[in-house]
Formats: structure tokens, sequence, C-alpha cells
């Protein structure tokens, strides 16, 4: 309110500026002799013949016929002394006295105006979200009064209960996700509303039913976001720190980085790193649920699955990867944009495209090993093998950082299934070496390794049986 009248009041004087200015611009008793405009509007004539009889445009005798003419006009117009002054000295409404009357007749007439026609209440922040608050509820009061003369509506008491949440009416808000019935287990949407809602009852506790809940919708759609933020804030409160960075790091791949949820996202990260070990920027080391192991699908990494903050839908995401696309077409210098359209077309299994945008990464890829291993990640997962190509981009990354965790993972792998055992025990035991012993990652690298050692004819400690 107080910005809308200060504005307002900059607006009058601004206008009142204008208005008053010319009245009060005073020219002191001076008045403009006609005399000297005339003789000055009769030479300036003059020098135009002058010049119109030098560049040949008229002869002489049209320019001395011409300066006669107005020779005669300038002795008719000067022949009156008098001064014409500006203004008139007898009147009552003199321009300072005009000046005033605008002055205090335009505030109170603007004012006076807007009372009458405009909405004073408009601009009362407080007055207006009571009248909408208001509204609101009455709408969904029509709403409710409807599904009870109609309960057999389960969309109907999704919208209810979604509308009651919304206004904090959570009881009401859990007995219509009830009545919504079977619908709700056959949506993820509602499956992770109906989640939140239990959790916020229960003083934010997420376990129980809530991850239950949240469970079953990530079962109907993996990708969901909403499911997938809630699944890693219930490891980060059991202490399933690395499980909470991996979730969370497929986050970024959809997010602006220059975005406040990205920013919010990498400090839970660095975070959770911190309390589970991990180095700062290293990625999650590889396990059962998110590297390849030398099983029958080795080599083929699970899609990431995409995931935004709280509130995004997959219809904001897409928008999000298109809008992204779009900007990389107009220009498409900006190298780490494409890692990231890479990223988020491999994290919807969009892998042609995928593989395209990574191509565009150019240099930047090839200078970093995490690129390279998730661009080999990708190849695989096309050709469903890690020979080639692939392979190749591993053992790149490996030049690079001899240690990485998942070009490691990647080249054990590839090297199970060409039967080469002993090489891929010695990649996996590089990778069991920065792991935290006695972790589920740990402990399902050891059992790969002990597998490979069988298949190898391996003793306990590497050698070749005799």
């Amino acid at each position: 309110m107080t910005v809308f009248i200060a504005i307002a009041v900059v607006l009058t004087l601004l206008a009142l500026a204008w208005l008053v200015r010319p009245l009060l611009w005073s020219a002191g008793g001076s008045g403009v002799s006609s005399q000297r405009l005339n003789a000055s509007i009769y030479r300036d004539q003059l020098e135009t013949l002058d010049r119109d009889l030098a560049r040949g445009i008229i002869s002489a005798a049209d320019c001395e016929a011409s300066k006669d003419e107005l020779q005669l006009r300038l002795l008719d117009d000067t022949e009156d002394p008098a001064l014409v002054q500006a203004g008139n000295q007898h009147s009552f409404l003199t321009p300072r006295r005009t000046a005033i009357v605008i002055a205090l007749l335009l505030p109170i007439g603007a004012a006076g105006m807007y009372w009458w026609l405009g909405t004073p209440g408009a601009i009362d922040p407080v007055a207006t979200q009571k009248a909408s608050e208001d509204q609101v509820s009455q709408m969904i009061d029509t709403l409710a009064a409807r599904l009870k003369a109609n309960p057999d509506n389960p969309k109907g008491w999704a919208m209810l209960a979604r509308s009651y949440k919304v206004m904090g009416r959570f009881p009401e808000a859990e007995q219509a996700f009830l009545k919504a019935g079977e619908l709700v287990n056959t949506d993820p949407d509602l499956l992770v509303d109906y989640a939140d809602l239990l959790a916020v009852r229960a003083n934010n506790n997420i376990e129980g039913k809530p991850l239950e809940l949240v469970n079953k919708a990530l079962s109907l759609n993996p990708q969901h976001p909403m499911g997938l933020m809630m699944s890693g804030v219930a490891a980060y409160r059991r202490s399933d720190f690395k499980q909470a960075v991996a979730i969370w790091e497929k986050l970024l791949a959809v997010l602006d980085p220059a975005s406040p949820d990205a920013q919010q996202v990498e400090a839970d990260i660095a975070d959770a790193r911190a309390k589970a070990g991990l180095p700062a920027g290293a990625k999650p080391a590889p396990g059962a649920a998110n590297a390849p192991m030398p099983g029958s699908d080795a080599g083929k990494l699970p899609p990431v699955d995409p995931a935004a903050a709280a509130g995004m839908t997959p219809e904001k995401i897409n928008l999000m990867v298109e809008g992204l696309a779009a900007r990389l077409k107009e220009k498409p210098d900006d190298l780490p944009g494409w890692v990231r359209l890479a990223r988020a077309y491999k994290s919807q299994n969009r892998l042609p495209e995928a593989e395209a945008a990574f191509g565009k990464a150019g240099k930047l890829v090839d200078t970093d090993p995490d690129l390279l291993t998730q661009y080999a990640d990708l190849l695989a997962m096309r050709s469903n093998t890690l020979e080639g190509r692939p392979l190749a981009l591993v053992n790149q990354a490996l030049a690079l950082n001899p240690k990485h965790p998942m070009a490691l993972m990647l080249a054990g792998s590839a090297a199970y299934r060409r039967a080469d055992y002993a090489m891929a025990i010695t990649h996996w035991e590089k990778v069991l070496a920065v792991l935290p012993p006695g972790s589920p990652d740990a402990k399902q690298v050891e059992a790969e390794i002990a597998d490979a050692r069988s298949k190898g004819g391996l003793g306990l400690l590497g050698k070749t049986k005799p």
C-alpha cells in the first residue's frame, strides 16, 4: 500500500511539473518587438533571394522585383512600434495564479476520481488476501457439497483432497484421499501427494505409511520427481547418506545450475557427502543400486531417473529441457549447456538425442573423466556392450583419473564379460579401496570379486590355483 501511494505521488508531481512549468517560466517584464521580429524574418528572406540568384535559380530582374516587394511589406509591418506583450497584464488569472489552481485541483481531482471509480481496497494486501482466501474457501465448500450429493466421483474427491491440503485443512484432506479410493493407488501424483500429507501430519516423518506410498508411486513411475525427492529425504534421515547423494545427484541433471533449487540441492549433496565420508565432488561409489555389476546385465547401467525440486512435474521438466535445447540452438558454443542437455536427455531415456548432445559438448567431454564415463555409459546402454567406443572412453577417463570409481567399475565389467577375470578383479579391488569398509556397496563389490575369483580359478588371495 505504501509503495502504491509513493508511486502515485511521484507521478502526480511529475504531471504537475509538466503542466505548470510553462506558466511559471516568467519572461520578466520584456516583451517581443514586432519590428525586430519582422526585420529578422525579412532579412532571412532577402538572404535566401541572394543565394538563389548566386546559384542561378532566379534571374537578376526577378531577384530585384522580389526584393522590392519584400521591402514594401517590411515598411508596412514596421509602421506600428508597439510591443507584443506576453500575456494580458490586466487578467485576474495570471500565469502564477493559474499554476496554483492547477497544482491544487489536479491531485484533489485525481484522488477523488480514483476513490469514486477505482478500487482503493485493492491496495491493501491484507484485505485482498482475505478476500481471495474467502473466495477459495467458498469454492472448496461448494465442491464438498456436490461430492456429498454425488459421492461416486473419485476425481472430485482427489481434487477436494488437494484443495484441503493447500488450505491447511489436513484432517479433511486425509478423509478426501481415502474417499478417492482406488484412483489414488493407480496415480503416482496422488500417491505422492497423499504421502506428503501423511508426513506433514506425522511431524514431517516420512517413514512408515508415507514411504510405502512413495515407493508405490515410484513403482508406477520410476521417474516421478516428487517421489524421488521424498525418497532421498527419507534415506538421508535414516543416515543412508550414500543413497541420498545418489538420488540428489540425479536432481541436478534437469535443474538450471543457476536456479535456487539447484543451489539448494548442491548444498544438500555436499552435506550428505561429508556425512557419508565421500570426497567432495566425487561420484557416489557404484553399488547394487547405481552401478554395473558383472552379472547377466553387466556393462549396462540402469537409466538415470530425472527429478526436480518439490512441486515439479514431468510436464514442467520437459518444458525446461526443451527450453534448454532451444537456447543451445541459438548459442551452440555453450559447451556446459550441451553437457546439461545430454544428462537431461539421458535421464529421460532419450538416448539418441543424449548421444548427439554429448558429441556437441566436444573438448569439454574429452578433458573430464566424469563426462567421459557418463558418455561411455550412454553408448553402452545403446549398444548393450562396453566393448569398442564405450571402453575407449572408459580408458580415456582412467588415463585422466586412474582412481575414478565408475570408470573402474565399467572397466571391470567389460573385463568380466570377456572372461578376463583377473583384470576384472584388479579393477574392482581398486574400487573397493575407495569404498567405506562394511558398507553395502563394499559388500556387493566383494561378492562380485569372489564370483570372479571362482570363475577364474583364482585363490582367495588372487593367486592361480595349481
